[in-house]
C-alpha cells in the first residue's frame, strides 16, 4: 500500500515484487483533518510504504489512520515501511520538561495496529529498543558506497561532519578503503551550527562528507567550510541516506564548494531543487526485505543489513 508521502518509491518497490501497489483514498477536510479509506484487506499481509518526510506531522497522522483503517478492514498483519522515520532525533531529553518524541510516535503506531516496522538508517539505533513491536533496520550505506566507488579517487578522505557521524564515516571508509577525518561542531540552534576544528589530514585530497540525513544543510555547510580551510581539494562530495532539504538548505548547499550531493529516495526529491543532486533508489533493498518477510525468510543475509 502506498501512502501519499512517496508514491514513486512505493510503485518502484511493488514493481520489483511483481505486484501492483494499492493506493488509499485520503480525503482532506477543509480544516486539514484526514480521513483515509482502504479497499478489501481481510486476511491480507499489508506493507504500508510511507516515510514520515516533511510535512512530518501530517505524514505521521496519515500513517496512523491508514494503519487503523487496514486493521478495521480485516488485515491479518500490518507492517509499516518507513524508510525515513521522523522524530528519531528526539530519543532523549536534553533538559527537564522535554518530550521523547521517538517513543510517543512508536507507541502510537503500535497502538494503531502496526505489528512490525521497517526503517532505513534511522538516526538512532535506540528505535529498536524503544519500539514495542519488532523493528527491521536496513542500511543504504553499501549501495551508496558502490555508487561512490565508481567515481571517488583512491586518495579521497571520508569526513564525519560531527562526532555523531564518526561510526558512519568509519563504515564508509571501510567500504571505500579511505581514511577518515572528523569535524568537531557546536550546534547553536536548530538551523545554526559552528564547526570548530578538524581531526585528520585533508590537504590537497578529495573529500567525501557523509551523514545519515541532511535537513537544513547547516552541518554540511559548516563542515565544508572547515575542510576547505584546511586545504582540501575543491569540489566536495556529500553523501547522506535521507535528503530532507528543508528551510534554506538548497541555497546553503548551492553556494558551498560542493560538486555533488548523493542521497537516496527515502524522501521524495524535487527535480527543480537547483542542487547538484543524484538519487540512489532504496527500492531494491526494501523489496528484498519485504519479499523475505512475506516468505518468512531471515533478513540476516541481506547485503545491506544494518
Amino acid at each position: 500500500m502506498a501512502g501519499t508521502a512517496n508514491h514513486a518509491l512505493a510503485g518502484s518497490v511493488a514493481g520489483i515484487l511483481g505486484i501492483a501497489p494499492v493506493s488509499a483514498a485520503v480525503e482532506r477536510f477543509p480544516d486539514g483533518e484526514l480521513r483515509p479509506v482502504v479497499g478489501g484487506m481481510r486476511g491480507a499481509d499489508v506493507y504500508l510504504v510511507q516515510p514520515t518526510s516533511p510535512p512530518v506531522n501530517e505524514h505521521v497522522m496519515e500513517s496512523l489512520l491508514l494503519i487503523d483503517a487496514c486493521r478495521r478492514a480485516g488485515a491479518a498483519q500490518i507492517t509499516a515501511v518507513m524508510p525515513y522515520f521522523g522524530y528519531a532525533r528526539q530519543d532523549r531529553r536534553g533538559r527537564s520538561g522535554q518530550a521523547i518524541g521517538i517513543r510517543v510516535v512508536a507507541d502510537a503506531l503500535a497502538s494503531a495496529g502496526m505489528r512490525r516496522l521497517i526503517v532505513t538508517d534511522p538516526h538512532t539505533t535506540a528505535l529498536e529498543a524503544i519500539c514495542a513491536v519488532p523493528v527491521e533496520m536496513l542500511t543504504a550505506v553499501p549501495s551508496l558506497a558502490r555508487v561512490l566507488g565508481e567515481q571517488v579517487p583512491d586518495e579521497a578522505v571520508v569526513v564525519a561532519p560531527d562526532l555523531g557521524a564518526v561510526k558512519l564515516a568509519e563504515h564508509y571508509g571501510a567500504l571505500l578503503s579511505c581514511p577518515v577525518a572528523v569535524v568537531r561542531k557546536t550546534r547553536l540552534s536548530g538551523t545554526r551550527v559552528v564547526a570548530e576544528e578538524l581531526v585528520g589530514d585533508v590537504r590537497d585530497r578529495p573529500v567525501v562528507i557523509v551523514d545519515d540525513m541532511i535537513s537544513t544543510g547547516g552541518t554540511i555547510e559548516a563542515a565544508a567550510e572547515v575542510v576547505a580551510g584546511h586545504g582540501a581539494a575543491p569540489e566536495i562530495v556529500v553523501v547522506a541516506t535521507h535528503g530532507l532539504f528543508v528551510a534554506s538548505a538548497a541555497e546553503r548547499l548551492s553556494r558551498a564548494m560542493i560538486r555533488r550531493i548523493l542521497v537516496t529516495d527515502t524522501v521524495a526529491q524535487r527535480p527543480d531543487s537547483g542542487m547538484p543532486l543524484d538519487v540512489c533508489s532504496v527500492a531494491p533493498l526494501l523489496a528484498d526485505a519485504i519479499g523475505r518477510l512475506y516468505r518468512n525468510e531471515p533478513l540476516d543475509q541481506l547485503p545491506a543489513r544494518a
